[in-house]
């Protein structure tokens, strides 16, 4: 068995995808079978969080501690180097296959309580290919007897052909970036993108710029969905990212702590219910009473392909 498990592929025209049993997660999107995200071989394991669901909070909690409902929580410091939680609690467990199709699969998986997150939540990924491209909807419920936190995050890496991300142009409708410390979290500071190296309102070259940033304050379209492009700079090949009203966040990373093989090769575009150590902050944080579900979608389109 590969080291993410059973394969999933979807089909529909010249498009290929591949969801992965371990983490329910994006191993492989392809258009005509040049790679529109950057993952990872069917022998690989996932690395830098390729293509990987961040549930229940996506990103950071400082040093794993939070209180909620009255009660301090602990949870397991997933990156001791930085003293913190990380990317939730699902990127490594083994996920259902609930329904397939040739262009459409559903996969859940239930997160049990355990020390740190005494919690029962259900989560189920709809991963469905159209001509249009890939559509992803997450739907979470809270199987337990109390209320619980929740945020979500997806960790797809975009690559448009060129050998560097810094021939790729950038198109970011995020007026704010979130100031954080050396540890990754959010200091509380709001700072307004305009005149920075951080603006890509209007669509740039990537260049030399090193982004590890979260944005927010997005000028979505009038369907309110918000889109961000990454582009050859040739201006054939492009990629969109897309994400509803309910991905009021976004990570952008150009990759440069990565090994040096995959380091600035892709760009990390990260749609986030929710902002770093949210579970601290509130920043976007949803809690979910008995019962009741949540609902969110993302996806990716190629075009120039």
């Amino acid at each position: 068995m590969p080291p993410s498990g059973r394969q999933v592929t979807l089909v529909c025209d010249d498009q290929r995808v591949v969801v992965t049993e371990v983490g329910g997660g994006l191993r492989e999107y392809t258009v005509g079978g040049r790679h529109v995200v950057d993952g990872y071989g069917d022998e690989e394991m996932c690395s830098g969080g390729r293509g990987q669901v961040l549930v229940p909070w996506p990103n950071r909690i400082s040093a794993g501690r939070y209180r909620f409902g009255g009660a301090d929580h602990q949870l397991p410091l997933s990156k001791p180097e930085e003293g913190n939680a990380i990317h939730g609690l699902v990127r490594w467990e083994a996920w259902q296959v609930v329904d397939h199709q040739l262009d459409r699969v559903v996969v859940g998986h239930v997160i049990g309580a355990r020390p740190g997150y005494p919690f029962t939540l259900a989560v189920s990924i709809e991963y469905r290919l159209s001509p249009r491209g890939l559509a992803v909807t997450t739907t979470a419920t809270n199987v337990g007897s109390g209320p619980l936190p929740y945020g979500a995050g997806y960790h797809p890496y975009l690559c448009v052909g060129t050998e560097w991300v810094d021939d790729a142009t950038l198109e970011l409708p995020a007026a704010i970036r979130l100031e954080s410390n050396d540890r990754g979290i959010p200091t509380g500071r709001r700072l307004a993108v305009a005149g920075t190296a951080y603006d890509f309102r209007e669509a740039r070259t990537v260049g030399e710029t090193v982004l590890d940033a979260c944005f927010t304050a997005f000028d979505a379209g009038d369907d309110s969905t918000t889109r961000i492009r990454l582009a050859a700079g040739d201006g054939g090949r492009m990629v969109t990212v897309w994400m509803d009203r309910c991905f009021s966040y976004v990570m952008v990373f150009t990759g440069d702590t990565l090994t040096p093989a995959r380091r600035r090769r892709s760009l990390a575009v990260e749609p986030m219910t929710c902002a770093p150590d949210a579970f601290n902050n509130g920043l976007g944080l949803r809690t979910l009473e008995p019962g009741a579900s949540t609902s969110a979608a993302w996806g990716i389109e190629a075009s120039g392909w």
